[in-house]
């Protein structure tokens, strides 16, 4: 570890609702993950002037799936495989960097991907790949405790950003595809020491263990891969879960496999359940529910409501009252082919035969879903859901027998998919006729689409929204942009050479508004001339 003078680093450990504007204190931007800015420096009229203020490399050739922080005047973000890297959020110079040593054989999925750490109170919190919880002095990037939650050659691995929530640090496991038994667990941020453990899947004498053939909960999945949000006034924090493992071969675990694919209502005291939904149960698609719980305070039918927006993997968009979980609105957003729709309760009515099978299924949406991690927005301002979608996109989906080796990929099968995975393949065989991307504004009231921007290729790339009505986002192609938030609109665009694959902030530092993203191996951040 190399460690230089850091700045002042004074952010309260309560990230608001409403952070200060000049910071990007959490993973996603507030507890209420909206990915809402309230600065209004770059607008639809100058937002063609942005041009490049700096760029910072990273020391790595791997997936560069970093959300920065930004808190009062230092940039903190993650390179792979466990690297931190504090900045000086105006010009790029780093103030230290802190790498995280791991042993020879470590199990994330997807690549060594690390997405971000936490703050509060002068430490940084980071999740690392041996299933350990890290936290440094924010100033000089010193180690101050380490706490290794479980044995990561089980097939454990962390890749998220850590929560923080009053004087808690909540963190949840991967390794879905390992046949890893899902948990999220809260340490103190002083002492490192865990005060609380929600097992995802449950086990003998847990409720919902009943939802588990056999002994198929030991290997039942349901992944920790993002961050989940905050309710101060409930004291509730959510959190989505991975799917059921083995992925594609449902029959060795029947039923509906509790508490995979669902969203998780906590008491961020004690862990303790509070309410949970289900999106695909029995699962046999691998769509995990890991996406952002995006909360809103807004009136639904007369009355003001505190609600919540989830775009899921499955196709369907679904708007819940995060209060008490109540189901009140589902939609398909994109094609689906699996379900004739939802009931009153919100749970899907399946058509038979669209499930995995020897010969291959094919089924709306494909692998990557209707969506996936990468993070939706929401504009108080347009009253408009964002997201980046996947339509008229499938797979054929192959089931086989698999027996569970610690260590070893547990999957039960395999998808064919006709969207090829990199750009390259994209040039020579790509046919548009299998799918497109696009960044997709919903009327969250009804589930209906109000506009689309279309791309030529797909995107793995989060959104921005800022008080301005402008809406940023990335695609594969290696493309920043912006768009008009009310309309779709196209107002500006940078090719930047490499995939994004990552979630866009914006800050201010010196007085200056700056727009981040990471592209390819390097972070990329823009002002106005």
């Amino acid at each position: 570890m190399k460690a230089v003078l850091c700045l002042f680093c004074t952010l309260s450990a309560a990230a608001q609702v409403t952070p200060p504007a000049e910071n990007w204190p959490t993973y996603h931007g507030s507890f209420f993950s909206q990915h809402y800015s309230t600065l209004a420096g770059i607008t639809p009229a100058n937002v063609g002037k942005l041009t490049l203020a700096w760029t910072h490399q990273a020391n790595s050739l791997e997936k560069f799936e970093t959300t920065p922080l930004v808190i009062d005047g230092v940039m903190y973000l993650t390179e792979a495989p466990n690297t931190i890297v504090a900045l000086d959020p105006a010009s790029g110079r780093p103030y230290w960097i802190y790498e995280h040593k791991l042993p020879e054989v470590t199990y994330p999925c997807c690549g060594k991907v690390t997405r971000g750490v936490a703050y509060a109170d002068g430490l940084i919190f980071f999740a690392t790949h041996d299933a350990k919880v890290i936290a440094l002095d924010a100033r000089t990037g010193r180690l101050r405790w380490e706490n290794t939650l479980i044995d990561h050659r089980q097939g454990y691995s962390f890749t998220h950003a850590p929560l923080v929530v009053k004087d808690k640090v909540i963190v949840g496991s991967g390794g879905g595809e390992l046949g890893i038994r899902g948990f999220l667990a809260a340490l103190d941020a002083k002492t490192g020491k865990e005060v609380w453990r929600f097992q995802i899947i449950p086990g003998p004498g847990e409720p919902g263990n009943e939802t588990w053939g056999g002994d198929s909960w030991k290997h039942g999945g349901g992944s920790i891969w993002l961050t989940g949000s905050y309710d101060p006034e409930l004291n509730l924090t959510y959190w989505g879960t991975g799917n059921p493992g083995p992925d594609w071969n449902p029959a060795v675990r029947p039923g509906d496999n509790l508490y995979s694919d669902s969203v998780l209502a906590l008491d961020a005291d004690s862990g303790k359940l509070k309410w949970y939904f289900q999106f695909t149960p029995h699962d046999e698609w691998d769509w995990d529910a890991v996406q952002t719980p995006v909360l809103v305070d807004r009136e639904w039918n007369g009355r003001m409501r505190k609600l919540m927006f989830w775009a899921s993997r499955n196709g369907f968009f679904y708007v819940f009252d995060r209060a008490n979980g109540q189901f009140l609105l589902g939609k398909e957003f994109v094609k689906q082919t699996w379900a004739k729709g939802l009931d009153e309760r919100g749970r899907p009515m399946r058509i038979p035969g669209m499930g995995p099978s020897k010969q291959g299924t094919k089924t709306y949406p494909g692998v990557q879903g209707g969506t996936n991690w990468y993070a939706p927005a929401y504009s108080p301002r347009t009253g408009l859901f964002y997201l980046t979608a996947w339509d008229d996109y499938h797979g054929t989906y192959f089931a086989w027998d698999q027996q569970y080796e610690q260590g070893k990929w547990y999957a039960g099968g395999g998808v064919k998919a006709p969207v090829p995975p990199t750009r390259r393949e994209r040039i020579v065989t790509r046919d548009t006729s299998d799918g497109y991307a696009a960044v997709r504004a919903l009327d969250p009231l009804t589930g209906k689409v109000a506009w689309d921007y279309k791309m030529q290729d797909m995107s793995e790339s989060g959104l921005l929204s800022t008080a301005t009505d402008l809406l940023f986002s990335g695609n594969r192609e290696g493309h920043f942009f912006a768009l008009d938030a009310r309309s779709g609109k196209l107002l500006w665009r940078r090719y930047l050479g490499g995939q994004v694959i990552a979630s866009p902030i914006t800050y201010l530092a010196a007085g200056k508004q700056y727009v981040t993203i990471a592209a390819g191996h390097t972070l990329f951040t823009f002002a106005l001339e």
